[in-house]
């Protein structure tokens, strides 16, 4: 179904792809926007319940609200680490948001589809693990159009849902800052600062039962 040559660049892609935390102002063209948006609306979804929303942010005034939130939050988060962990916190750059030209909230509906989801009233949050499945396809269509994609991952719900005026039952699940980036790492950030290292895929590998081993 699938020539070698489609294969190898999928796999590039996957492998390529990093959280970017610095952004050129190099507008996006509608078009890519689009493309990015039909590939994250193209995500698999727990019944077909399709959860998420998309608000595109590229007022300046607004983005400069979202920084604020994130960066309020990361100054209360940094409390839980010490020393020269907390000096590492700190030094992530949430700049990335005011930087890029476009900022997408993925937000997940938990109501869509009605009181019975196929597949959902057993496991609630594959509502928004569909979401991240939406996430995750934005990601790669990005890194296949050369753009930088970062996930901004702390901030209070309640500041995002008031500055975008998302409703209280919608979950603000992601901010993703994209644009253009003239430094496109080899590696995750996080790497690369000696925060954390890949781990080994062989030690997360189990065989019938967990733990099993061949």
């Amino acid at each position: 179904m699938f020539s070698e040559q489609d294969k190898d660049a999928l796999y590039r892609i996957i492998h390529a792809r990093r959280d970017i935390r610095t952004f050129l102002t190099t507008p996006i063209p509608e078009e890519i926007v689009k493309h990015l948006l039909e590939a994250a609306h193209h995500g698999p979804s727990v019944g077909y319940m399709q959860p998420w929303s998309f608000i595109l942010v590229t007022k300046d005034t607004i983005k400069e609200r979202l920084a604020w939130a994130a960066d309020k939050e990361r100054r209360a988060l940094a409390i839980h680490y010490e020393d020269d962990r907390q000096d590492q916190f700190l030094g992530l750059k949430i700049e990335g948001i005011k930087q890029a030209p476009l900022t997408i909230c993925v937000t997940c509906d938990p109501t869509r589809g009605g009181s019975h989801v196929l597949g959902r009233n057993s496991i609630p949050e594959t509502d928004v693990l569909s979401t991240a499945c939406a996430i995750q396809n934005m990601w790669l269509a990005a890194c296949a159009e050369g753009l930088a994609l970062g996930w901004v991952s702390f901030y209070k719900k309640a500041d995002i849902r008031n500055i975008l005026g998302i409703p209280p039952h919608i979950d603000p699940v992601a901010l993703l800052s994209i644009g253009y980036t003239d430094h496109y790492p080899s590696k995750p950030i996080l790497e690369t600062a000696n925060w954390e290292k890949r781990r080994s895929l062989d030690d997360l590998v189990f065989h019938e039962t967990w733990g099993g081993k061949v």
